[in-house]
């Protein structure tokens, strides 16, 4: 007797691609977000601890530039 069996394969749409980059990336910002605010009001240098940080102008463009070189790390 011939058993009909079916593969069932999964294939990644880009919405999992996005709900796993959201799920990575807003965590990150928010910790290192409240760390560079706080570090800006304790009048702290904390560009220089943040990777990818050093030459922005900004705290946001600071975090934001900081959390793609951590993720391009764990990715």
């Amino acid at each position: 007797m011939i058993s009909h069996t079916s593969q069932v394969s999964y294939k990644p749409n880009g919405l999992d691609d996005k709900l796993a980059f959201v799920l990575i990336f807003v965590p990150c910002f928010a910790v290192l977000l409240s760390f560079a605010v706080l570090a800006q009001l304790v009048g702290l240098r904390w560009k220089s601890w943040l990777p990818g940080a050093e030459n922005m102008t900004n705290v946001f463009a600071g975090v934001k530039a900081s959390v793609y070189t951590f993720m391009s790390h764990i990715i």
